[in-house]
């Protein structure tokens, strides 16, 4: 063979290898968790679902396997859970357009372009968002299957993103303040040195009440996810 047929024979075969390993099939079902936040601002309330995130890639041995993907704008992590696969998701959008790269990993499309090819092939309904709580106090969790956005912009941007408000969400609770002129500011500060004391357990919770949920599903049938 030609030493030019060679290399492009050589290049195609490394970039399926390469495919192979990013995307590799599960043997069971397979679930999208996206951490909703803002990228670069890990230590602030409106970012605590990074750090359940953070928490889970932990728990499950893939902390040290977050990889950027450029296709979706977000850091990527695989993990197993029994004979599920999990996708971990941190987006690297701003938590207003954070459904932009929940739905370029996520989402099954009936007509797709070659320059908007979706990662993984996911429902709505298999696709976790993981976001804070304004209405609950720190220290609440609750898990939501589907429904409105409650006012979350992040929320909102992956119900408009992917076109479905049926995705189940843990609601990570960061409490409100007294006065609504300091919203913002809340959800953009950092937790103070008292809340920060409650976090550990807080995520572990939060993990817990995930994998949980995701291995009650994962043993349904398909049609009963």
């Amino acid at each position: 063979m030609p030493p030019a047929r060679l290399w492009r024979a050589g290049l195609w075969l490394s970039r399926a290898m390469s495919r192979c390993v990013l995307e590799p099939r599960p043997v069971g079902k397979r679930w999208l968790v996206a951490g909703l936040g803002n990228p670069g601002l890990p230590g602030t309330r409106h970012s605590v679902g990074m750090a359940v995130l953070g928490q889970l890639a932990r728990r499950l041995g893939v902390a040290e396997s977050w990889a950027r993907d450029r296709r979706c704008a977000a850091d990527l992590a695989l993990a197993s859970l029994g004979d599920a696969q999990l996708v971990l998701l941190r987006p690297r959008r701003l938590m207003n357009a954070n459904g932009r790269s929940v739905a370029r990993a996520a989402v099954t499309r009936a007509t797709v372009s070659p320059h908007q090819v979706e990662l993984f092939g996911l429902t709505a309904e298999e696709v976790y968002l993981v976001h804070d709580e304004l209405d609950k106090p720190l220290g609440k969790l609750a898990l939501k299957l589907g429904g409105s956005a409650r006012g979350h912009n992040g929320v909102r941007s992956c119900i408009s993103c992917l076109n479905s408000n049926a995705m189940p969400r843990l609601r990570v609770g960061i409490g409100r303040p007294t006065h609504p002129d300091a919203v913002q500011a809340h959800v953009l500060g950092c937790f103070s040195a008292c809340e920060q004391e409650l976090l550990p357990p807080l995520l572990e919770r939060a993990t817990d009440l995930l994998l949980d949920h995701i291995r009650e599903r994962s043993q349904r049938p398909l049609s009963g996810t």
